[in-house]
């Protein structure tokens, strides 16, 4: 069964750093992998997703100040956030898509506040 595990959530001041990992246990190879986030009482929104290196979608709310890459030998994917702003605090989620088939992990918790 396919599972997605996120890490590297936590505490982190305005205008500081976080790397978040999206550890899948199956093969990630030939899928769009995908960031989410949701703040309370908010909608799941993406945040960024990328297919290869070369394809890649941030949201307007994060572009340039977040990357998003992927390992497929790990079947990794990680999330690169700078200068990081209090709107950016939610519950970060982590998706693969396959086909027509969606899989999330379980959140990790990103806030920033001083």
């Amino acid at each position: 069964q396919v599972q997605l595990v996120e890490s590297g959530g936590g505490l982190v001041q305005p205008g500081g750093s976080l790397r978040l990992s999206c550890e899948v246990s199956g093969s990630i190879f030939s899928t769009t992998m995908g960031w989410y986030r949701q703040a309370p009482g908010k909608q799941r929104d993406l945040v960024a997703s990328i297919r290869s290196e070369a394809d890649t979608y941030y949201a307007d709310s994060v572009k340039g100040r977040f990357t998003i890459s992927r390992d497929d030998a790990k079947n990794t994917v990680y999330l690169q956030m700078n200068s990081l702003k209090p709107e950016d605090t939610a519950v970060y989620y982590c998706n693969r898509r396959y086909g027509s088939t969606w899989k999330w992990g379980q959140g990790t918790q990103v806030t920033v506040s001083s």
